[in-house]
């Protein structure tokens, strides 16, 4: 019988689907319900070694702020010390670049996905994201034939602008990219994705690039000039529209609004509903409002994605989830949660603390003296990594912060220290000799895949 992988206990990987230079992407399923999704396990030493790290925190960023129906939906990310996990939305029907291929498509099904196109790409510019590297390959499609954008590994920020207000790295497909890209003055992303967007349509319709040429100069000197022949079956409304999308001045380039007003892209039209944000509720909303009848019986799963690069030096992405951590310390236990819970009232009465149940495996210590900004009140959670790790969390919900300090290094560290598997920040040593194509090589993999 085959065995099953299981990635922290909620995804089982199957088979391969594909591999890059930092990266391999898995089918996977979520235990629980059964769902198909897509695993990419990156490499963080390759990574951290090409100097690719702000690559990566930017892409996890940006696929966080891009959620909309036509924009491949990053479900969850995770790591041990060696790896990082995407878990991703899985797009059964492949890349678009597959069924162009196989030749031009009707002008219809042409207009169903450059619709869908520019709908992702005005969302993701409504949040100041630009993608640069638009091309059929980055276009998937679901089961029901509707279009998803993916690899938002290049994509950019506003922080990324310079004094200019322009961006300045040269990045994409050749064949694809704006010819203010390739002059190397600095661009606008944005007006360079619509460009990306106008060659996309033309491949639909034609079956073949606008630009190309054997010789890479040539094709270059073709898309500086916006170089171009529609073939003689385009229609007179969609030649007219690319003609406008092609243009090499990206300030006489038309904008999105523009093309949405255009009869041919309106044509059927639905603009689809991005979906919202998913806030996270506050602690206190939550103790208003939990009006459950069962306690629970086991603590709250901490991410483990955040657990490791909060315990690893040098890669803390925690500042990427919407659901920020207080300042505090942290510490993670090889001892059931319980256990732990008992220790930390144990030691609080023992400060002359006073101690009270928040909800399970939460408790609040308050400090039995006025402080310099009143009383000093203390959080303490436990969450569960996996079966045997628990990830223990204090944070300062009133008081002085020296205090509060004072109080973690000089009172809780000493007190805690025989249940302590190790402290936030104390060095943690990465498995230098790992084997690169390893997908199970440190202590954490070991205990967090089975």
């Amino acid at each position: 019988m085959e065995e099953r992988h299981v990635l922290f206990g909620k995804y089982e990987i199957g088979r391969l689907l594909g591999k890059g230079t930092f990266a391999k992407v898995y089918y996977g399923k979520v235990v629980d319900s059964g769902e198909g999704v897509a695993i990419k396990v990156i490499n963080k030493d390759q990574v951290k070694k090409e100097g690719m790290m702000e690559q990566i925190k930017r892409e996890i960023s940006v696929m966080r702020m891009v959620r909309h129906p036509n924009i491949v939906e990053l479900k969850e990310v995770m790591a041990t010390k060696s790896k990082i996990f995407f878990v991703m939305e899985y797009v059964r029907g492949g890349e678009l670049f597959a069924k162009v291929a196989r030749g031009k498509l009707k002008e219809d099904l042409a207009r169903r996905y450059f619709q869908q196109l520019i709908s992702a790409v005005d969302f993701c510019h409504s949040r100041g994201v630009s993608h640069r590297d638009l091309k059929p390959e980055n276009l998937l499609l679901d089961e029901n034939g509707n279009l998803k954008i993916s690899d938002f590994g290049l994509s950019a920020l506003p922080e990324q602008l310079r004094n200019d207000g322009l961006l300045h790295t040269q990045c994409g497909t050749p064949a694809y990219v704006a010819p203010e890209v390739l002059r190397k003055k600095g661009y606008d992303g944005s007006k360079a994705d619509i460009w990306s967007c106008g060659v996309i349509l033309f491949v639909l319709l034609a079956g073949f690039l606008p630009f190309q040429d054997e010789n890479i100069m040539k094709m270059y000197r073709k898309v500086f000039k916006a170089e171009f022949e529609c073939p003689p079956w385009f229609s007179s409304e969609a030649r007219r529209l690319i003609s406008k999308l092609l243009v090499a001045d990206p300030d006489r380039r038309i904008t999105i609004p523009a093309i949405m007003r255009v009869s041919w892209f309106r044509k059927d039209f639905t603009r689809p509903v991005a979906f919202s944000a998913q806030e996270p509720v506050p602690d206190n909303k939550l103790e208003e409002n939990d009006d459950s009848k069962s306690l629970s019986s086991s603590p709250k799963f901490f991410n483990a994605f955040e657990f490791i690069s909060s315990m690893s030096s040098g890669f803390d992405l925690s500042n990427l989830f919407e659901s920020k951590r207080k300042a505090g310390s942290m510490f993670t236990s090889r001892f059931s949660a319980t256990a732990i819970m008992t220790k930390i009232e144990a030691v609080g009465r023992g400060l002359s603390y006073k101690v009270s149940k928040v909800k399970d495996f939460k408790i609040r210590l308050q400090g039995p003296s006025e402080g310099r900004k009143g009383r000093l009140s203390v959080t303490a959670e436990v969450f569960e990594v996996a079966p045997e790790v628990a990830v223990v969390q204090f944070s300062k919900s009133a008081g002085d912060t020296l205090e509060y300090a004072k109080f973690c290094d000089e009172d809780v560290r000493p007190a805690l220290k025989d249940i302590v598997w190790t402290w936030q920040g104390d060095n943690l040593v990465d498995n230098a000799n790992a084997a690169p194509d390893a997908e199970v090589n440190s202590e954490e993999d070991k205990f967090l895949i089975k």
